[in-house]
């Protein structure tokens, strides 16, 4: 014995020290072991017992979600959720580090299994009683600082990357006294343990300040951008720079050439398991009980980051099917939803892409959510879906080879550069010249789909690239074709002298009075082609003032020889109203916008594209009429549909194209 104890009652045992082999009688109680503990067993040292880990060194931004993570949950529990390498446990460790006068102990675990849970509280309590390692078996170490957890309160213990919520059912249970901080790559499945805090990408400022901090210098802005802003990227990223020695603008052209590759490089001393292919491999390896949820994932890597509609993964299973694997995608935080639109980050793309998987049925889905092409009409009647459905296209254009370029897929990027193009969206321009390429490339020059890229590109280089070369080079083709006088041809050159208007009024002017003559001959005077020649070469006059009458005149000899709500009708009265307005006469040209927006509402509905087209210059009108207010209520009126119509990404362009950067704030 070690000492001396009393026992009272029957049969009981009283121990001054450890304990070997004690019956009682009757079979009633037999200890085999037992270990005599003192009444201070688990009582926590008066210092400070802390258990974080080192990486806080680089912390920059997050005051949103430090300002809710210092706010609390009533349950005491909240999980930081987001995508592999976003930064959920610096943010756990950084706001850790601030709370250690305010809680005792602050206790890291790392707890992606419930075994690793287990050792982690086991650690606890040896840290709580060193002198007691040992003595205790795992198991009975873990009981032992569960029931400290439970009977008191003031502790904060951070679970990093659990990975099944349902792990921590039977320890929430118990552990109620304190803060409980989790991360996790898991998004859903906390509602009834957690409140969630969706840990985003950073800001662009943020991440640029993250990178320079190890490694500044030119082009820091666009490496943050293509790694999507993404922290454990950029930080990586710049300390692979400045070991190497090498520029951000260098490593740029790394990422473009070894993509793979480099988003497996790492600095000497850097986690080799940390780098962002391997992180993510982690989650793809625990999806591959669901194989569609990877090779959807493949399709998305093909398409943009952002806007993608969820039925266009429709063909590639039944409803239930794709529905599941969109689920477990998102479960693991490898997408977002909102709604049925779908996002990646950009980085996840680049790195799935990098496999090259995936990129043939891409294209196929999208071939075949086009179908047969649509007229003008049906896309402008249902613009906002088949905006969404170029959008992906254009996503696959910018990352595969134009020679490696099908029919098909010329043909999917010639539409929806043809739909960009009725938006007045420079993407047309990128697009129609691909698809041009491509017809050129597996038709010959001659082919009418080349000439029919040709016009995209021609069309879209007055609001992109803008190119007098470009629109030479498509009247050339068509007079070559069909001769100088053929309709297509009037058009080509009607459209080169408009390019040519601001570069060389002169000869912008001489070639549309030749077009007039020629239209005249050939077509007749009421042709189409002869009225909108002589629309643009009315509208190019340098003195407004003698233009107004001329088009006026116009626009009702066009009511008379052309079919009711014909779009030259249209076009010749936008000609008019401005016109009007480099005239002086900014009354008259606001009464014709707001009758033609009405018009436009009354034939299509309001969120029409041709009806958010006139809606849009009405507004600008008002604005030109000195009407601030009212052209701010117009806008304001029309951002919401605009919106819904052609998404974020149109409305900028399209709203800053309409007003030629005058469009009153809705603001």
């Amino acid at each position: 014995m070690a000492g001396t104890a009393d026992a009272s009652g029957d049969r009981s045992v009283a121990a001054g020290g450890n304990i070997g082999r004690v019956v009682t009688g009757d079979g009633v109680t037999l200890v085999e072991q037992g270990v005599l503990l003192p009444t201070e067993f688990l009582s926590v040292p008066d210092t400070g017992l802390v258990h974080l880990p080192e990486r806080t060194a680089l912390f920059v931004g997050r005051s949103e979600e430090l300002a809710r993570l210092d706010a609390g949950a009533v349950s005491g529990v909240q999980v930081l959720c987001g995508l592999g390498g976003i930064g959920k446990s610096t943010l756990a460790a950084h706001w850790a580090a601030r709370r250690l006068d305010s809680h005792h102990p602050v206790w890291w675990i790392t707890a992606e299994t419930p075994a690793e849970l287990d050792a982690g509280l086991a650690a606890l309590a040896r840290a709580m009683q060193p002198a007691y390692v040992g003595i205790l078996p795992e198991d009975a170490l873990r009981e032992r600082a569960l029931q400290w957890l439970a009977t008191h309160e003031g502790w904060l213990l951070i679970l990093d990357n659990v990975s099944d919520p349902a792990d921590l059912k039977p320890f929430l249970a118990r552990a109620t006294g304190g803060r409980i901080l989790i991360t996790s790559r898991r998004a859903t499945g906390w509602q009834d343990l957690a409140e969630t805090i969706a840990v985003p990408e950073l800001g662009a400022e943020e991440a640029a300040a993250l990178f320079t901090r190890v490694c500044p210098g030119d082009g820091v802005a666009e490496v943050c951008a293509e790694l999507g802003r993404l922290p454990l990227a950029v930080g990586q990223a710049a300390a692979y720079c400045a070991e190497a020695g090498i520029t951000p603008r260098a490593y740029l052209d790394l990422l473009a050439r070894y993509p793979a590759k480099t988003y497996a490089l790492t600095a000497e001393g850097g986690e080799a398991g940390r780098t962002v292919a391997r992180v993510w491999q982690v989650t793809l390896d625990r999806l591959r009980d669901t194989p569609l949820a990877g090779r959807i994932l493949a399709v998305l890597a093909w398409w943009a980051p952002e806007g993608v509609p969820r039925r266009l993964l429709g063909p590639l299973g039944s409803p239930l099917e794709v529905t599941e694997a969109v689920r477990r995608l998102r479960a693991h935080s490898m997408i977002t939803l909102e709604g049925d639109v779908i996002a990646v980050h950009r980085v996840v793309q680049a790195v799935v892409r990098a496999g090259g998987e995936g990129r043939e049925e891409a294209g196929a889905l999208l071939v075949d959510a086009v179908g047969r092409p649509q007229s003008p009409d049906e896309v402008r009647a249902n613009f906002g879906p088949w905006q969404s459905v170029a959008a992906q296209a254009e996503a696959l254009a910018r990352c595969t080879e134009p020679d490696e370029d099908t029919g098909e897929w010329a043909r999917l990027f010639d539409w929806a550069g043809l739909v960009f193009g009725m938006a007045v969206d420079e993407r047309s321009f990128f697009l129609c010249a691909r698809a041009l390429l491509a017809y050129m490339r597996l038709y010959g020059m001659k082919d009418d789909r080349v000439l029919r890229a040709m016009r995209g590109v021609t069309l879209g280089s007055r609001h992109g690239d803008g190119s007098p070369a470009l629109a030479a080079v498509h009247l050339a083709f068509h007079s070559n074709l069909y001769g100088p006088d053929d309709p297509r041809t009037i058009d080509a050159r009607t459209r080169l002298a408009e390019v040519l208007l601001e570069s060389s009024r002169g000869r912008a002017e001489k070639l549309l009075r030749e077009n007039v003559d020629r239209a005249v001959r050939s077509l007749g005077e009421d042709a189409p082609a002869t009225l909108d020649t002589r629309r643009a070469l009315i509208a190019a006059r340098s003195d407004p003032r003698t233009a107004v009458s001329d088009l006026e005149s116009l626009v009702a000899r066009a009511k008379h020889v052309l079919p009711e709500g014909n779009a030259l009708i249209r076009t010749i009265e936008m000609s008019l109203i401005s016109v009007l307005v480099d005239a002086g006469r900014t009354g008259q040209a606001l009464d014709l916008a707001e009758e033609a927006a009405e018009d436009a509402r009354r034939r299509f509905g309001d969120a029409h594209l041709d009806t958010l087209v006139r809606r849009g210059f009405h507004a600008v009108i008002a604005r030109e009429a000195g009407e601030v207010e009212r052209a701010r209520a117009l806008a304001r009126e029309l951002l919401s549909d605009c919106q819904t119509t052609l998404g974020e990404v149109g409305l900028t362009s399209t709203m800053r194209q309409l007003a030629h950067e005058r469009l009153p704030s809705a603001d």
